[in-house]
């Protein structure tokens, strides 16, 4: 008997789709790989077929212009709301790249899969379009599910309670408490295994000053927002603070804020892409960046955020979430704002501490593992003769 086929499809549209789908694949590997063939493919770029190599392209692209003009990004999210999701995710899938709707569909079907997991709305598409119709299950990163997250899955997940419990007052005729479940954030699972209960401890394990107020910056995988501008400022203060901007893709920025003048009190190490990221987070004292799912990672281990710039209504709702629900994140815009805040924390760190107690406070809703036992059960109701 042929063993069931789990399908992991990898998209890029930043990196909040793919942190979240690695941490299941993960878990889900670990517990009941033995049990059944789990099949792993970068979806978009894999085959280099030259219609879906166009998709990724046009989901990077997007991604690039909301950060770099937000009445861009609202725009498209509200274009979405306003024509719901039939209509909307029709026109994406069909209409932005010519061709590569039949070509997902193509490949979606070669890959023959029993379950898709997806954590980006273009692979559940594809999965509800196979006449061999999977299990789909659909995993949305955001805090409040958008018009083309909501396209029909079997088992739809989301970690953020305002946006469960807004799809099942709103979309009572779609959802109910056995197709939409609500699911700990899928963060990294390698956070887990940083312990940053000892700061100075961990700063020496990994080469940074043990005693300077020490803030991490990042903006998602592309280190579009406010970062240039901020960095400039601090790296001309007298704070003595250790400073490590994380500039993901974004190598020309990496190497612009390496060729900065720094002030002595200041320690400045810019970075572009680092696996180091997650404990550069649990070693700092305050982080900043961008709305997005990133906020998440300083918040597991107690840190403080300030949000610099939301570029789409989807990264209003997440600052929302973290803002208001959890109380671990402020909000400023203005740079030098930021700057002013920030020699208020060093100077009285103390200010900081509701924001901490907040983050550590919402701790338990992290971690894959009750994502990954979902699927398993869901899995074991759908194909009960082919699970050992």
């Amino acid at each position: 008997m042929d063993k069931v086929k789990v399908l992991f499809p990898y998209v890029e549209a930043g990196l909040g789709h793919i942190m979240p789908m690695r941490a299941v694949e993960e878990i889900f590997r670990k517990k009941y790989g033995d049990k059944v063939e789990i099949i792993s493919t970068n979806f978009f770029t894999q085959t280099r077929n030259d219609r879906l190599l166009g998709y990724h392209e046009f989901l990077v692209n997007e991604v690039k212009k909301y950060n770099k003009d937000k009445k861009v990004g609202y725009w498209a999210t509200k274009n979405c709301e306003f024509w719901g999701t039939r209509v909307s995710m029709w026109c994406t899938m069909t209409l932005m790249v010519p061709g590569a709707k039949r070509q997902g569909i193509k490949y979606m079907k070669e890959l023959e899969p029993d379950v898709v997991f997806s954590t980006h709305w273009a692979t559940n598409y594809y999965a509800e379009h196979l006449k061999k119709h999977p299990l789909t299950i659909s995993y949305c990163p955001d805090a409040i599910m958008n018009a083309l997250f909501e396209y029909r899955a079997d088992l739809t997940l989301i970690s953020m309670p305002k946006g469960y419990n807004q799809a099942l007052i709103d979309k009572v005729n779609q959802y109910n408490y056995d197709n939409l479940k609500l699911v700990p954030f899928l963060i990294r699972n390698q956070a887990f295994e940083i312990d940053n209960s000892d700061k100075a401890k961990l700063r020496r394990e990994i080469d940074l000053p043990e005693n300077k107020f020490t803030i991490v910056l990042a903006e998602g995988g592309y280190g579009l927002g406010k970062m240039k501008e901020i960095c400039e400022i601090l790296v001309k203060t007298h704070l003595p603070i250790t400073v490590i901007p994380v500039c993901g893709k974004n190598e020309e920025l990496a190497n612009y804020l390496k060729s900065l003048e720094v002030n002595p009190e200041v320690t400045f190490l810019p970075h572009g892409f680092t696996e180091k990221i997650l404990e550069y987070e649990a070693a700092a004292d305050l982080f900043l960046g961008k709305s997005g799912n990133i906020i998440a990672e300083p918040t597991f281990f107690g840190v403080p955020s300030i949000i610099t710039n939301f570029a789409t209504m989807i990264e209003e709702n997440i600052g929302d979430h973290y803002i208001n629900v959890v109380g671990s994140a402020m909000k400023e815009f203005d740079s030098k704002k930021i700057v002013k805040m920030i020699e208020r924390f060093v100077e009285n760190p103390a200010l900081l501490e509701p924001y901490k107690k907040a983050a550590l406070a919402y701790h338990e809703n992290f971690g894959a593992e009750k994502t990954a036992d979902l699927m398993w059960e869901k899995i074991c109701e759908r194909y009960p003769d082919r699970i050992k």
